[in-house]
């Protein structure tokens, strides 16, 4: 299992998780999900609901991700499956991304 913190614009958003490649889970974090002047990270993902799973690597997450040969670059580079969308995700969008989302990789053990 594979964990990452959701910054939006520098504050704590949620938690992202790979359970497994066939597993993901999107969490707001409490306080983020009941202030009202914080915005959802993606309109794929409102405030809503505070947890989300899927099959696969929500949309929103997956299009941070370079493609073709800036993609097989990151991969050569970082030593990566180029299929890892979840690997790249964690070590491609810690800093400087198009939007106002940054993920940072959780070390250790993340529980729900």
């Amino acid at each position: 299992m594979r964990a990452a913190q959701i910054y939006r614009n520098g504050i704590l958003a949620g938690v992202l998780i790979e359970e497994s490649r066939k597993s993901y889970v999107f969490r707001y974090e409490d306080s983020y999900f009941i202030d009202s002047k914080q915005p959802a990270v993606s309109l794929t993902l409102p405030k809503t609901a505070q947890e989300y799973h899927s099959r696969f690597l929500f949309p929103f997450f997956s299009n941070m991700l370079s493609e073709g040969s800036n993609r097989r670059l990151q991969s050569l580079l970082l030593k990566i499956d180029e299929n890892d969308d979840f690997g790249l995700l964690l070590e491609t969008a810690q800093i400087d991304t198009v939007g106002a989302v940054t993920v940072k990789k959780i070390d250790n053990k993340y529980e729900l």
